[in-house]
């Protein structure tokens, strides 16, 4: 298919505006680089909709002993009478003529099924009706109709595409600007925050029908994204402190909390019923011991993972959240001095030796400014990234390609 149409053709424009609407698409993927890489699907953003389906870490089990269970067409002008036109008009009006096509690519494509007929173009990479309507449907915007120029839904969802090529174009300038150990250290953030070991990772990467090598590739186009909206967008916009003040001020109910609660994980050296003197000391000597090696840094969800004998433990020993008085009372006792981020002495119970981690506590007020500054700044820089973003696809890459449509 040609770059461009001839301009006769009715409804084939250049189009070098309005593609906000795939800015805003785009942005929400894009934003802090949130994506699953266990889902096959995941870095297909610049070409379909990312697959919904998505692999799940495991759900953390409560334990036995922490906790209580209760929780347009071209327009056309008259040309002036022709006399002679006029004296012949009692004559037999001659054969309609047949419409030709004006080339060998229109009567290709007047020959094409409507769904697979092209209706955009960036720099000649074709966006068909199929692709354009299956985008729509899988964001819940389903198109009825093949006159996309009557149907706002249909010219929204060619726009977001069209956005979604510029922006394919533009990361190719990053392709040498990831390295192995940024891709390495990325995937290994991923899988810490899935709670995964490598084992239970690659196990349900393998699951989800990637290999590690097609993760590798996934990771590193990622990066480049998330590189590009850095660098040509995020890293433009500053959030000054009395913007933060501001909106802190006028989502003062945001930042209030009403009741209290605390996120616990664990780590339980549990004990048999009945436990023998010698069975007790040593678990309380292994619990000391994996204590020690929280407190000199080691991951608490990996030591969850390799001693505890809780069920939680495949999930890096995390327990969610609890009211205080869901929680058992020896363990309330030993956590309620503690700060976020520290970890309890041994606690023992009828379970065994509980080594119990405060995550978070929420304490009933307002929450001061200060300890919700970051979070703040963070949301109000999405939201201008995303602002920006637009900015971007439609003032600036726009112009620099081709871009077409054709309905």
């Amino acid at each position: 298919m040609q770059n461009r149409r001839s301009s006769s053709r009715a409804g084939a424009r250049r189009a070098r505006s309005g593609v906000g609407v795939a800015a805003m698409v785009i942005v929400l993927a894009l934003s802090g680089c949130a994506v699953d890489l266990l889902n096959p699907h995941a870095f297909d953003m610049f070409k379909t909709i990312p697959g919904s389906a998505e692999v799940a870490a495991p759900t953390a089990v409560p334990s036995p002993g922490a906790v209580n269970p209760s929780r347009t067409a071209k327009e056309t002008f008259p040309e002036p009478p022709d006399p002679v036109a006029e004296a012949k008009m009692d004559e037999p009006p001659p054969p309609a003529p047949v419409d030709q096509p004006e080339s060998a690519d229109e009567a290709m494509e007047e020959s094409t099924p409507a769904v697979d007929r092209v209706v955009a173009s960036v720099d000649g990479d074709p966006i068909t009706m199929q692709e354009v309507k299956d985008f729509a449907s899988q964001h819940g915007q389903p198109i009825d109709t093949d006159d996309f120029g009557s149907s706002a839904t249909a010219r929204m969802a060619v726009k977001a595409l069209i956005g979604q090529k510029l922006l394919e174009q533009e990361v190719k300038k990053y392709d040498d600007k990831v390295d192995e150990d940024q891709v390495d250290k990325y995937i290994l953030q991923i899988r810490t925050e899935k709670h995964l070991s490598d084992a239970e990772f690659r196990a349900q990467l393998q699951a989800s029908g990637m290999s590690y090598d097609d993760l590798r590739k996934r990771a590193r186009l990622d990066l480049e994204k998330a590189m590009m909206i850095e660098q040509e967008v995020r890293a433009k916009i500053n959030v000054s402190d009395a913007e933060i003040k501001t909106y802190y001020d006028a989502h003062k109910d945001d930042f209030t909390i009403t009741k209290e609660r605390l996120k616990l994980a664990q780590v339980l050296i549990a004990l048999p019923p009945n436990p023998t003197p010698a069975q007790v000391s040593a678990a309380q000597k292994k619990a000391a011991m994996v204590r020690a090696r929280a407190l000199k840094g080691d991951d608490f969800g990996d030591l969850a993972r390799v001693y505890s004998d809780d069920d939680s433990k495949s999930n890096g020993g995390e327990l969610g959240w609890f009211a205080p008085g869901d929680i058992n009372d020896s363990i309330l006792a030993g956590v309620k001095s503690l700060k976020p981020g520290e970890v309890s002495a041994p606690i023992r119970t009828n379970h065994g030796f509980h080594l119990v981690k405060l995550e978070e506590h929420e304490v009933p007020g307002v929450v001061p400014l200060s300890e919700v500054k970051p979070q703040i700044r963070a949301q109000l820089t999405d939201q201008q990234t995303s602002e920006q973003l637009e900015k971007w696809v439609e003032s600036d890459l726009v112009k620099q390609h081709y871009v077409e449509t054709m309905y």
